[in-house]
């Protein structure tokens, strides 16, 4: 349950913060190739990630393997959380850094398809169909485009594409599941804990040399990753959520693609062109009115607040009638 009704300015910060960082992280993996097979880097970001929530949890006393009822679905979470990195991963090997984080940012939009087709409150307005026509528009010109680095570039389009699939897809359990009712923390552990578990061999069974040098650059990135990215920023995340409405937060996702091009272009010399900026945005357009509140919501949201700022101050009078 949310806290605050307004985003105030140390969100809006931390927001753009966490924007910037996973624009940066499709970077930190582009880099580390040469040093660190790419699904042995989510093993290795997952493991990390997952030794320090256990630390987090403990400090917040919150129980980590006590039976919650949803153990089933955690696991199903965490098996596509487990196959959206190794496919994200391995995608980065084939496609710039720059496209798989465009293709990566569809999952809201499979997020919102699901909803739509499983729980009835959350069926899709006129504006969110636009949204997703918007983004399904740019996914096809941006993979018409001819910007990627390899000659097998489609296929990390298509490994990306499927990543985004696949989160989207754990998304909607989570949201859709006896998950939703379990704090934070022990979501995200399901998920970590499972790919911690999986990814070396998942890295084993498609025969990567798995850690090849470590040097300080992938020494760095690594680290980057585990801390920063995986557990950091998610929790940081999670409490946004707790604390803020959803409605009011998610739409700043849309500036993360935004970043994660920049980063590509200024980082690793990826070219841009004019058809993938229209491309992305397209998709960054659609993100936004995928997750816009329609104008109707709000004012029933507004309306139920007046009714009940009234009838507070209705209960004070009578009370202070009834003092006297």
């Amino acid at each position: 349950m949310s806290t605050k009704d307004v985003v105030d300015r140390s969100a809006i910060i931390l927001l753009l913060v966490l924007c910037v960082l996973w624009g940066l992280q499709q970077v930190a993996i582009k880099v580390t190739l040469d040093s660190v097979s790419p699904i042995m880097q989510a093993a290795l970001r997952s493991i990390g990630a997952v030794l320090l929530l256990c630390v987090w949890m403990r400090w917040k006393n919150i129980p980590i393997f006590q039976r919650d009822g949803a153990e089933w679905w955690g696991i199903v979470a965490g098996l596509l959380f487990t196959a959206e990195f190794a496919l994200l991963y391995w995608s980065l090997e084939f496609t710039t850094a720059s496209r798989a984080i465009v293709f990566l940012y569809l999952s809201p939009f499979v997020v919102a398809l699901g909803m739509h087709l499983l729980v009835p409150s959350e069926r899709l307005k006129l504006l969110q169909v636009i949204g997703l026509c918007c983004a399904f528009t740019g996914i096809v010109i941006a993979f018409m485009d001819e910007g990627s680095s390899s000659e097998f570039g489609w296929i990390g389009d298509l490994m990306a594409i499927g990543a985004a699939i696949l989160w989207g897809s754990m998304t909607v359990v989570v949201k859709a599941s006896p998950q939703r009712l379990l704090r934070a923390e022990k979501v995200l552990f399901y998920q970590l804990g499972v790919s911690a578990l999986l990814l070396p061999f998942c890295s084993i069974l498609n025969g990567e040399p798995g850690i090849i040098e470590l040097n300080q650059l992938a020494v760095l990135s690594l680290l980057f990753q585990a801390v920063i990215i995986a557990f950091i920023s998610y929790v940081a995340w999670y409490w946004l959520i707790h604390h803020y409405p959803a409605s009011k937060i998610t739409p700043f996702g849309f500036i993360t693609p935004l970043f994660g091009v920049l980063f590509g272009f200024l980082l690793l010399n990826e070219p841009i062109s004019a058809s993938f900026i229209i491309a992305l945005a397209l998709v960054a357009g659609g993100i936004f009115l995928v997750n816009k509140p329609a104008k109707k919501e709000k004012g029933l949201k507004e309306k139920e607040l007046k009714e009940k700022e009234l009838k507070e101050e209705e209960s004070k009078e009578s009370s202070n009638i009834t003092a006297q």
